[in-house]
């Protein structure tokens, strides 16, 4: 249903300056209108008038705030501004009717405070301009729905309080046709609506204010935002229709699955904390094993039947049910948790191992919450062909349509240096890659290890050239200067075994100097904790991803990149499969079943090397303003 006239505002939101000016005037005029009139033909007239000059003054507000001079004559032109409102009667002459309350309300209260900086009161406009003002939420049934949708809103670990739930209890227990009462019910259960549209389809925390780099699609605009508020309240199941506004992948359910089971977990007191102290080892005996026990069954890793089954080394039926025993049951469970973590699965209890045990469920319903929230943010982008970097996960994957076709581990930016999060694709591959040492390598690394060391240049094979590509010298710089930021040269590293970018690079489009590239130090590979680089993403297995991306079997087999590389010969090569290039930063993620099956329900909860859960969950958790006129 298209339940406005498109010509007023054309393919976008009418801009904030522009729309303050628009209410300021209507608001002047609003108060010049007829509220109550003895006299029914006077009354119309002076109702008439005021919506002529209305329209005009509409136009001639929207040339002052600088709006293009078709939007204010579509304005003016337009026969619907006074054709979707109903002819004046002689009840509404003597009483002021609940579709004038609301549009008088709506723009009384549209100031800066008002808006909040969500967008919901804007979107609330227009949602009642196109329906002409009438009132939304007219029976029990329909408030009922919305109110159960707010309540299942915890589902998404979003808050119901965000969207004023017991304002809602209160309101829709109202009864009676004050009209007063009515409008404001009608605008608060509406502008409720908005704001849940909005968080569960592109969440509630702007990525922007964490991510200078974010470039993901942006949320739909007000118009878009105000269709939908008129499609999901025609629609025969109000909270179904909300909740498929939300992400509808196998791993979002699965994450809403687990925050569900640690929620609970949560509630009834979770699990003991585990003493600090020597490392724990299969085998061993010691009164902490007891606790590592309880602390492995509480979350499901080990069964209660399996403490103590297998005996000790020399299946001593003796050690059968001594939880105190370090056995081969409690080494394996301790292993599966350590792999869903992100760490080596070697079953010894050591300090990294010991900190994600002791992490509360209580923290984990926060990690979870987090990165619900996150996977709202780039559901949009989420296609079936993408090559996805997981930054804390240290693993990249091709998918196309929509199953896994490489993987490969990775090495990402250490704390000092993030890989950014971002969205790119993939501009061209180059063989035997030329490195040029980045702006932030040169002032941090180059530049200070070449006055600390001369040598520095001829130990890692770089050499300076200046703008026409001549070599420079080291000894004719004035590298104390250089510091400073007098350097008018580049660093650069000619491809072969000792490159830092390996054999290939895979060029994207940012500004950021960040890209995808082989490396010669492939014995990193074996860390677990790879945040390594200086932002770039280095892969473990290059080769084969590139001949994915080339995707020109009959030119570039194995055979034929290896004899391109063994050349030596610096290439560039288009794509031929262009893909979405997706890094994303998640600490929580529970893997799919493949192929669009459900999760398989086991949680990967990631150390937070960046340390960006913290200010997104404040976020997250800070309460936004009260809804509804009076909010």
């Amino acid at each position: 249903m298209r339940f406005w006239n498109n010509d007023l505002l054309g393919n976008s939101a009418v801009d904030n300056r522009v729309m303050m000016a628009i209410l300021a005037a209507r608001r002047s005029a609003l108060r010049g209108s007829p509220r109550r009139e003895e006299g029914g033909g006077h009354a119309a007239r002076r109702a008439v008038f005021s919506l002529a000059s209305l329209r005009l003054l509409f136009a001639a507000t929207l040339l002052i705030a600088g709006a293009p001079p078709a939007l204010a004559q579509a304005f003016e032109a337009s026969p619907t501004f006074e054709s979707r409102r109903a002819p004046v009667s002689s009840v509404q002459q003597t009483t002021t009717t609940v579709p004038q309350r609301i549009e008088q309300a709506l723009y009384e209260q549209a100031s800066a405070a008002w808006s909040g900086g969500t967008g919901e009161a804007a979107v609330v406009r227009l949602f009642y301009y196109g329906r002409g003002y009438r009132p939304a939420w007219t029976g029990n049934a329909r408030r009922g729905e919305l109110i159960a949708a707010v309540e299942a809103s915890r589902e998404h670990g979003l808050a119901p309080g965000d969207f004023a739930i017991d304002a809602l209890r209160q309101a829709t227990a109202q009864s009676g046709d004050d009209p007063q009462m009515i409008v404001r019910r009608d605008l608060l259960f509406t502008e409720a609506l908005a704001r849940l549209v909005r968080q569960l389809r592109y969440g509630k925390v702007d990525p922007s204010s964490l991510y200078s780099t974010w470039n993901f699609s942006p949320p739909l605009g007000v118009r878009e935002h105000a269709q939908t508020l008129g499609d999901l309240l025609e629609a025969a199941a109000l909270q179904d229709a909300l909740a498929a506004l939300a992400p509808q992948d196998a791993a979002y359910r699965g994450l809403q699955k687990a925050l569900s089971r640690f929620t609970a977990l949560a509630a009834a007191g979770a699990w003991p904390s585990i003493p600090a102290g020597p490392t724990l080892r299969p085998g061993e005996r010691d009164p902490r094993v007891r606790v590592l026990r309880q602390r492995l069954q509480a979350e499901g890793w080990l069964a209660a039947g399996e403490a103590g089954r297998s005996g000790d080394k020399r299946g001593n039926a003796a050690a059968h049910g001594n939880a105190t025993h370090y056995d081969k049951a409690l080494a394996e469970a301790v292993k599966r948790f350590q792999t869903a973590h992100g760490l080596a699965p070697d079953a010894a209890v050591g300090s990294s191992t010991l900190a994600a045990l002791n992490v509360s469920a209580a923290e984990r319903v926060a990690q979870i919450r987090v990165n619900l929230e996150r996977m709202r943010w780039v559901a949009r982008d989420m296609s079936a062909d993408r090559l996805v970097v997981d930054i804390t996960g240290f693993n990249a994957a091709l998918q196309l349509d929509g199953a896994v076709v490489w993987s490969s581990k990775v090495m990402v930016g250490r704390p000092a240096r993030e890989t950014p999060v971002l969205l790119d694709h993939v501009q061209h591959l180059v063989l035997n890659p030329k490195w040029v040492v980045p702006p932030t390598i040169l002032r941090e690394d180059v530049i200070p290890g070449m006055i600390q060391n001369a040598a520095y240049l001829q130990k890692h094979a770089l050499r300076i050239v200046d703008r026409s590509g001549q070599a420079v010298a080291p000894a004719q710089i004035d590298w104390s200067s250089a510091r400073r930021g007098g350097f008018p040269y580049q660093v650069v590293q000619e491809s072969g075994s000792r490159g830092a970018l390996g054999r290939v690079k895979f060029s994207l489009s940012n500004g950021y100097a960040i890209y995808l590239h082989d490396t010669p130090s492939r014995s990193l590979f074996r860390k677990p904790v790879r945040a390594l680089s200086s932002g770039c993403v280095r892969l473990e297995k290059p080769r084969e991803l590139a001949l994915l991306l080339l995707d020109d079997p009959e030119r570039w087999n194995e055979e034929a990149l290896a004899a391109a590389i063994d050349s030596a010969r610096t290439r560039t090569l288009p794509v031929g499969r262009h893909v979405p290039v997706m890094m994303l930063y998640r600490t929580a993620v529970v893997a799919d079943g493949g192929d669009g099956a459900e999760s398989t329900g086991t949680v990967s909860f990631r150390f937070d090397i960046y340390n960006h859960d913290g200010p997104l969950l404040a976020l997250l958790d800070r309460p936004l303003r009260g809804l509804g006129p009076e909010g």
